[in-house]
């Protein structure tokens, strides 16, 4: 297999959205279409699009690093491995159990909570597992990235995925929500069937590699009992307890607490705190910062989540800083591919916005049926879903003016459902696919060999949403 598959795909990819430039006029909406003729991106143009990139998105590069740095401080330990190696051994014969609840939880959470990239922080500690369960590392991608873009599919209560959906179209988390989690079920049932019945056929081929992805088993022991004299083995259960809580706090923070449910507890316990004064100085607001309360939270939070359990590990189990260091440093290596893949896919999105030349292709679309189609709306989706890496960014693109040709607001929310369950299925498959570029990175899987592997999945669930779209259609 050829290394750098993924990133030559992204390169390519940019490429293409630059030829775009010279072969499409840009076209804007405000109060009505507008045609701004020709702007052709040359190669110093997408240079001159990093600062911007980078001001906006350079924190996503900045997470996926940190995610690496976090996973090579976790190798230090001594504990990651053992605790691999213990869910492998308790799982053993019941492994279609333990990657069905990894998926229907990662789809859950993803569509509830809108963690689709904060998510990336377990795909290496799952990518181990699958591994070392003896499947194969397209079988991990499908398990990791196939269940978020199955629950972006199923989209319910996350607000971050949906916000321009409500401004434009004026609908409801609530809205079609029995729609949503058909969707959202029977998404997770049909990948889970897909990926245990071809991913135990595919884990039968060689999987040289595979090592890379699994920690050094460490065999000597780390401490000694100082009133015994005796040695015994690295604990694991306190690192369990680590990542068990951080995974709560991820949870809590992306949960749209207010947006979607009107609670503002945190918000008014987080406000308490930050203005708490003592002899009138704000000594906590000062101390944390710009703290976000919890339904509000970024990556950048899970940033400074990371770092500090870095640092709790890190006396926890006794390590060194110059191991400390040297883990990050060996992680951050790894990881450099992948967070130069995500800002290349920001740089199409960029570019994308920038020359907006979108706006000619979905005009020509839905000038070919009179309002509202089923088909010509999906279509424009997938395409919009294509040329933007983002929800907000592919729902943008395109609603603005969608909304002054499809004037007729019953079937709102019916295209609500469309522009939301189309782009989780294009990021199955998507080369601006955040999750599903930088798993393929993160493995060295081919692009080609991973659309071999999940295009039957594709159709299915094309077939699926179209099947309910068409029934929502009747019935609303």
């Amino acid at each position: 297999m050829k290394k750098h598959n993924t990133l030559k795909v992204v390169i390519i990819t940019l490429l293409l959205f630059a030829l775009l430039t010279w072969i499409l006029p840009c076209a804007t909406y405000q109060t009505e279409y507008t045609e701004l003729g020709r702007y052709q991106v040359g190669l110093f143009d997408i240079l001159s699009y990093q600062s911007t990139v980078f001001g906006y998105f350079g924190y996503v590069a900045l997470f996926v690093l940190v995610v690496g740095g976090f996973y090579g401080v976790l190798y230090k330990t001594g504990a990651y491995r053992r605790m691999l190696d213990s869910l492998v051994k308790k799982f053993k014969g019941k492994e279609v159990i333990c990657l069905v609840v990894i998926m229907a939880l990662f789809a859950f959470l993803t569509s509830f909570a809108g963690l689709q990239l904060a998510l990336l922080m377990l795909f290496p500690f799952v990518i181990s597992l699958v591994l070392m369960m003896g499947y194969n590392k397209v079988a991990a991608t499908a398990v990791t990235a196939g269940s978020v873009a199955v629950g972006l599919m199923g989209t319910t209560f996350s607000y971050n995925t949906t916000q321009v959906l409500q401004q434009y179209l004026s609908v409801e988390l609530t809205d079609l929500i029995w729609a949503k989690i058909v969707l959202l079920v029977l998404g997770v049932v049909m990948l889970a069937l897909f990926t245990l019945k071809f991913g135990k056929k595919a884990s039968t081929k060689k999987c040289d590699d595979k090592e890379e992805f699994i920690p050094e088993e460490v065999k000597a022991e780390k401490t000694k009992d100082k009133d015994k004299g005796k040695k015994h083995k690295v604990r694991v259960w306190p690192l369990v307890l680590i990542l068990d809580l951080m995974l709560i706090v991820t949870i809590l923070g992306f949960i749209p607490w207010n947006s979607a449910f009107g609670i503002t507890l945190f918000d008014d316990v987080t406000t308490a705190i930050t203005e708490f004064e003592l002899f009138g100085f704000p000594i906590f607001g000062k101390i944390l910062g710009a703290i976000s309360a919890f339904g509000y939270w970024t990556l950048v939070e899970l940033v400074t989540l990371m770092l500090l359990a870095i640092i709790i590990l890190k006396f926890v189990y006794k390590i060194k800083w110059d191991d400390v260091f040297d883990g990050f440093g060996k992680g951050v290596k790894k990881a450099l591919v992948p967070a130069l893949i995500a800002i290349l896919i920001y740089t199409c999105l960029v570019l994308t916005t920038y020359d907006p030349y979108q706006l000619v292709i979905y005009k020509f679309i839905l000038g070919l049926t009179k309002g509202f189609n089923i088909f010509t709306t999906g279509l424009v989706v997938v395409i919009s879903s294509i040329f933007n890496g983002d929800p907000l960014y592919a729902f943008y693109s395109v609603l603005p003016y969608f909304v002054s040709v499809v004037t007729d607001t019953n079937n709102y929310q019916l295209i609500a459902v469309i522009f939301q369950s189309l782009y989780g299925i294009v990021t199955l498959v998507a080369p601006t696919s955040i999750p599903l570029m930088l798993t393929l990175a993160y493995t060295n899987t081919s692009y080609k060999d991973w659309f071999k592997y999940i295009w039957k999945l594709l159709v299915a669930l094309l077939v699926l949403a179209f099947i309910v779209f068409t029934v929502l259609l009747l019935v609303i």
